[in-house]
C-alpha cells in the first residue's frame, strides 16, 4: 500500500504574523474570525499590496474544525444550526457520525462563477423519477464554517453579490427550482477585495459588508525593502521561514481562540452604546447597521485583548472601520471618509 504526504502537494502559505504593515486589514480580518457576525469586510486598495496573501494567511492561522466526515456541508457534530439535513436525520435516527478534523476551509469566488456554482443545483430529472432531492452543493456550502473570499468584488454581477451578503447575514442557503426547496447552512466570514479604480460597489451593497479596509502601496523606501526581502526568503525556502514563525503562529492563534471564548462575556456601559449611536446619528449613518456593527466590533476588539469590559480606546480604534463606508459621499466635500468619523468621535468624547 502506497501512502501519500499530503503537505508535499500543498502550497506553503506565507505566515500571518509575518506579514508586514497593513495593520486595518489585518485587524479587520482578525476582528471578523473573532465574531463573524460582525459581517465581513471589504478591502480596497492598489493592487500588489497583499490582499490575497493576507486572507489566505488568516485562514492558514487558524485552529483546525471538528466536522462530520465526508459531508458537504462541513456540519458540525452538535450545533444544530450548522448541519446539513442528512446529518440531522441520521442524528435524530440515533445514529453516531464519523468524525475528522480539518482545516478552516477557505473558498475562492471566481469572477465568472454562475449562480448555480455559487448556491448549487438541483438535479429535477433525479427528483421527479427517484423522489429525492438530488443537490449538488455550491461554494456556499464549502464555505460553511469558514471564510469566503470574492476578489475583485466590485467587477461581480450585483445580482451574486447580493446572495453572497444575504446568506453571509443569515447563515443560510435556499435553493428553489421547479417547486423544489432545498436550504443548508452557510455561515462563513465574507471577505471582498477590490481596486477602487476599477469601480466601487453600490453603496447598499457595500453597506451591508460589516468593515471596510483601506490599503494603499507601502511608500518608506525601508519597509519596502523589508517586505521585498521577506517575501523573496520565503519563497526560496518556505519550511524554513513557516518553521521561523511557528510560535508566533501558535501565540496568535492561541489569542485568537481565547478571544472567540471570551467574547460572550464582553460587556459595553449604556453610555458607550449611546455615544456610538450619536456618532451614526450625526454622520447621518442610515439604518441601524452601523450602531450594530460597531458595538459588535468594539466587543471582538476589547476580548482580542483580554477585557471583558468595553472602552472608549476601543471604540476609538473599530469606528472609522465600522462607519467609512456608510457615509453619504459629497463630491464637493475636501475630508475623507475616515477623518470625518474620527473629527465627529472626537467631538462626541469632548477630544481636543
Amino acid at each position: 500500500m502506497v501512502t501519500t504526504d499530503l503537505k508535499k502537494f500543498t502550497s506553503p502559505v506565507f505566515p500571518f504574523s509575518a506579514i508586514v504593515g497593513q495593520e486595518e486589514m489585518k485587524l479587520a480580518l482578525q476582528l471578523n474570525v473573532i465574531d463573524p457576525k460582525i459581517g465581513g469586510v471589504m478591502i480596497m486598495g492598489d493592487r500588489g499590496t497583499g490582499k490575497s496573501t493576507t486572507i489566505r494567511a488568516i485562514a492558514d492561522l487558524l485552529p483546525e474544525i471538528e466536522v462530520v466526515k465526508d459531508d458537504s456541508f462541513n456540519s458540525h457534530p452538535t450545533d444544530l444550526d450548522l448541519m446539513g439535513n442528512e446529518v440531522k436525520k441520521a442524528i435524530s435516527n440515533g445514529e453516531i457520525p464519523e468524525l475528522c478534523n480539518i482545516k478552516i476551509p477557505m473558498v475562492d469566488l471566481p469572477l465568472g462563477a454562475t449562480e448555480d456554482r455559487v448556491c448549487g443545483t438541483i438535479d429535477i430529472e433525479k427528483a421527479l423519477t427517484e423522489g429525492i432531492k438530488a443537490f449538488e452543493p455550491g461554494l456556499l456550502a464549502k464555505a460553511n464554517r469558514g471564510l469566503l473570499y470574492v476578489d475583485e468584488v466590485n467587477l461581480l454581477d450585483d445580482h451574486l453579490v447580493d446572495i453572497l451578503l444575504d446568506s453571509a447575514a443569515s447563515g443560510w442557503n435556499t435553493v428553489e427550482r421547479e417547486g423544489i426547496s432545498i436550504r443548508h447552512p452557510a455561515r462563513f466570514v465574507l471577505v471582498g477585495s477590490g481596486n477602487p479604480e476599477e469601480g466601487e460597489l453600490r453603496p447598499q451593497l457595500l453597506d451591508r459588508f460589516g468593515m471596510h479596509a483601506e490599503i494603499r502601496t507601502v511608500k518608506d523606501p525601508e519597509l519596502r525593502v523589508k517586505v521585498v526581502e521577506e517575501r523573496t526568503s520565503f519563497d526560496q525556502n518556505p519550511e524554513v521561514w513557516i518553521e521561523n514563525y511557528a510560535d508566533d503562529q501558535e501565540n496568535l492563534r492561541n489569542k485568537i481562540v481565547a478571544a472567540q471564548k471570551l467574547l460572550p462575556k464582553v460587556k459595553i456601559d449604556y453610555d458607550l452604546r449611546v455615544k456610538i449611536s450619536q456618532i451614526c446619528s450625526q454622520l447621518d449613518v442610515d439604518g441601524l447597521r452601523g450602531d450594530i456593527v460597531t458595538n459588535r466590533a468594539a466587543k471582538a476588539f476589547a476580548a482580542y485583548n483580554e477585557r471583558d469590559v468595553v472602552t472608549k480606546d476601543d471604540i476609538q480604534t473599530i469606528i472609522t472601520l465600522c462607519l467609512r463606508h456608510r457615509l453619504r459621499k459629497d463630491p464637493l466635500e475636501t475630508i475623507d471618509s475616515g477623518s470625518k468619523v474620527s473629527k465627529v468621535f472626537n467631538e462626541i468624547f469632548e477630544i481636543n
